[in-house]
């Protein structure tokens, strides 16, 4: 392999698994130490695990916590409610299902009450059916109630009757919080600067992502499907202990580039195309996000080139602006200035370049924002404004950088050679004291590391071996 271009040996890309293939989860200290750090001032917050969704008949879709709720116990299991006040001789109620032989035959096991103690720091801890009954009384004094609005209804009508409860005895001494607050005000923002367990987990999380991505790109050949370049990728993931992938994976060849969210992965890459490849392995929930987009023919045509080279440019010149007191909006404005610079070079647009600015005329080619949050959920909770103003970058946030290009198929205002290209490269990028580290940075983005890697490795799994 080319050492010369930076190429990534992929000997060395080899990502191990968690001991015994176990998949990690935080420790109880860890998930401690997160609910302490919350600053309730006499609320409780109360949080749902989530339900498992049918997918059809009698299957479902495997179970993933909700974000918050893993943050601060580390319990994932269908179900599960926690309740959290600091300030109470018991700080931690945990509601689970309860143990059930025949159903742990079927389904697996459960933690049940004794487990949600022993194993996850629970106070105290309930069968799931106890929950309406207890309910009130946990809530009883509380000034505020801080939970997740709008996320699971059926939940929040039990927090409801629980307050109608609570409002039927308050002649008897009860005392209902009167106001709801929104979990992502208060751990949300905690998920917002990453401690030390959070980082580690993301590291990984990138780190198996980078490696998933250099498998497919030197596997890469002419005629195989876009479903071929997803099963290479997320086999990856798998292999090197991920939970999975964070996010539907996105293999668009030729014109299916252009598609923002293109998901369908069915495609044929034919010789000459680009393939933009976007895809995130999770690892303890924390998922990565990377976009690179290569030429499936190991070699950039003139116009390809042309117009990666763009792009590549707002995001080094975008990453650059990822520093303490800069904002995401300061990130956009530079990616878009430099991509407006070279649509105008390359004829794709036309006039004054401050008026293509104040305009937007430029999101005829380029129509999404470069940064979101990246955390425990691939588009991270946090809030991006306060006060209408952007919300400063500090140390320990993690966020993307990802400007783009996608010229329709059939755009006739489009010189012809440009037609049918997207193109996309994203970065995760943690926010540090010295500027921005970029974590995904052994995965090569210069057109001659790309051309050396693509189709380097061999490969025989195609389809077209079998007459597709």
């Amino acid at each position: 392999m080319n050492q010369h271009h930076d190429v990534p040996d992929l000997r060395f890309a080899r990502v191990s698994g968690a001991a015994g293939g176990l998949h990690p989860r935080p420790n109880a200290y860890v998930c401690a130490e997160r609910r302490e750090r919350l600053a309730l001032d006499g609320a409780v917050l109360v949080l749902f695990c989530g339900e498992e969704k049918s997918r059809s008949s009698e299957t479902r879709y495997r179970f993933r916590p909700d974000s918050d709720f893993y943050y601060l116990t580390g319990l994932s299991e269908p179900g599960g409610v926690m309740v959290y006040r600091p300030e109470h001789d018991e700080p931690l109620t945990l509601f689970v299902r309860e143990r059930d032989n025949d159903a742990e035959i079927w389904s697996g096991r459960r933690v049940g009450p004794d487990g949600a103690r022993e194993r996850f720091g629970a106070d105290a801890a309930h069968p799931l059916a106890e929950l309406d009954a207890k309910l009130p009384t946990l809530l009883d004094g509380a000034t505020r109630i801080i939970t997740s609005i709008g996320r699971y209804p059926s939940f929040e009508r039990r927090i409801h009757r629980a307050l109608e409860a609570l409002h039927k005895r308050n002649r008897y001494g009860a005392a209902p919080p009167t106001v709801l607050v929104d979990a992502r005000a208060v751990v949300g923002e905690d998920r917002m600067v990453k401690d030390e367990a959070a980082m580690q987990s993301l590291r990984r999380a990138v780190d198996i992502t980078v490696a998933g991505h250099l498998e497919a790109m030197a596997t890469l050949r002419p005629g195989m499907h876009e479903f071929e370049v997803e099963a290479i990728v997320e086999s990856a993931f798998r292999r090197r202990g991920a939970g999975g992938s964070g996010y539907g994976s996105i293999v668009g060849a030729g014109a299916n580039a252009t598609v923002l969210h293109y998901v369908d992965n069915d495609g044929l890459i034919r010789d000459g195309d680009l393939v933009l490849l976007d895809a995130g392995a999770e690892w303890d929930l924390f998922t990565g996000d990377l976009t690179r987009t290569f030429p499936a023919s190991g070699r950039f045509a003139p116009a390809q080139a042309e117009l990666y080279d763009v792009v590549l440019r707002a995001n080094e010149a975008a990453i650059a602006k990822v520093f303490p007191g800069s904002n995401v909006d300061a990130i956009h404005r530079t990616a878009v200035e430099h991509l407006v610079e070279g649509l105008l070079d390359l004829g794709l647009l036309t006039g004054e370049r401050d008026r293509i600015l104040e305009e937007e005329s430029y999101k005829r080619y380029y129509m999404h924002r470069t940064s979101h949050w990246l955390g425990a959920d691939v588009h991270d909770v946090g809030w991006y404004c306060a006060d209408g103003q952007p919300r400063p970058l500090a140390p320990g946030y993690v966020l993307t950088v990802e400007p783009g290009l996608y010229v329709a198929h059939d755009d006739e205002q489009a010189p012809p050679a440009f037609r049918g290209l997207g193109i996309r490269i994203e970065d995760d990028v943690l926010v540090t004291e010295r500027g921005p580290e970029v974590l995904t940075a052994s995965a090569p983005k210069t057109r001659a590391a790309l051309e050396a890697l693509i189709g380097s490795v061999p490969y025989s799994g195609s389809l077209r071996h079998f007459g597709r």
